[in-house]
């Protein structure tokens, strides 16, 4: 991963996980309309933060293989933390709509201590983010490992998944479509059971889709 001229290279040489093992190659880029200084602690001791370095986003896609060639509107995020997830955290949702000229996002979290984590944000293209009044959050349909997902939008409208990403026993990516302030919206969101996560049964799960190999090393 390099930046040039303001646009995140990401270069991919990769073997994918079962069931379907395959070479991943091509490269991605990824340039922000502009790099926000927003940062969200999603506990009260900020031992975990959100942080949306380029929430409007082009992306162009080139990947090796028939029809992995695509551009349009993306982001570029992270999250960080000192302790682990499951360690905090119960349930999560997040989501990122193109809205309004530039990206409306929510982040909604239920702590293990019984508090609420809600916010709202919209970013425009120069990278000024403004917190927003909560529409309601509605529910709709479940994942296909049945993790319950939620988001928010306009009272009376019912979000509906557009495309399924990543579906795991405790998580769920897809396409969504919600309706913000009158305007219908199609974004990424994920929800994330971190109770499910937390089962002996499901963490032995990720050696097989993230599998460990000899010598790798992380440059420390």
């Amino acid at each position: 991963m390099t930046w040039d001229r303001g646009t995140l290279v990401i270069d991919v040489n990769e073997v994918s996980g079962p069931p379907i093992v395959s070479r991943v190659r091509g490269q991605i880029r990824v340039t922000p309309s502009a790099i926000t200084t927003v940062e969200l602690p999603l506990t009260p001791d900020g031992a975990h933060i959100w942080r949306p370095f380029g929430p409007c986003s082009r992306i162009e896609c080139d990947l090796e293989a028939k029809g992995w060639q695509w551009s349009g509107h993306g982001y570029f995020d992270a999250n960080f933390g000192t302790r682990a997830l499951e360690q905090d955290f119960s349930y999560w949702t997040w989501g990122r709509f193109p809205a309004k000229g530039g990206a409306t996002c929510f982040y909604d979290a239920t702590r293990l201590n019984g508090s609420e984590l809600a916010s709202g944000f919209h970013f425009d293209a120069q990278g000024n983010a403004h917190e927003i009044a909560l529409p309601p959050k509605l529910g709709f349909s479940r994942s296909l490992w049945a993790v319950k997902r939620e988001t928010r939008g306009d009272k009376g409208t019912k979000p509906r998944q557009i495309m399924n990403m990543l579906d795991a026993p405790f998580y769920s990516r897809s396409s969504v479509r919600t309706t913000i302030d009158g305007e219908t919206c199609t974004g990424v969101h994920e929800a994330l059971d971190l109770t499910r996560f937390r089962s002996p049964l499901l963490k032995p799960m990720l050696a097989v889709r993230v599998p460990r190999r000899a010598g790798w090393s992380f440059g420390i």
